[in-house]
């Protein structure tokens, strides 16, 4: 597997992950399945930086999200 899609999975998985957080801290409640998805969004990021280091900042995100997508479009 590619270390772009991993970035691209992790961070879509991590994304998913922030309202079910709140939603789960404002009624009261531990957030078990959110916590479950933070790490396997955070684990995803870190193999793919791990395999290309110093490949992903916040100016390069978008550019894995575009080469991602792109490879599936075609």
């Amino acid at each position: 597997m590619d270390a772009d899609l991993f970035f691209v999975v992790g961070v879509i998985i991590f994304a998913f992950a922030i309202p079910p957080i709140v939603g789960a801290l404002s009624d009261g409640r531990a957030p078990r399945a959110a916590a479950i998805m933070v790490l396997i969004g955070g684990g995803l990021m870190a193999i793919a930086i791990k395999e290309r280091p110093g490949a992903y900042t916040l100016s390069t995100a978008p550019d894995a999200f575009v080469r991602v997508v792109g490879r599936f479009i075609n």
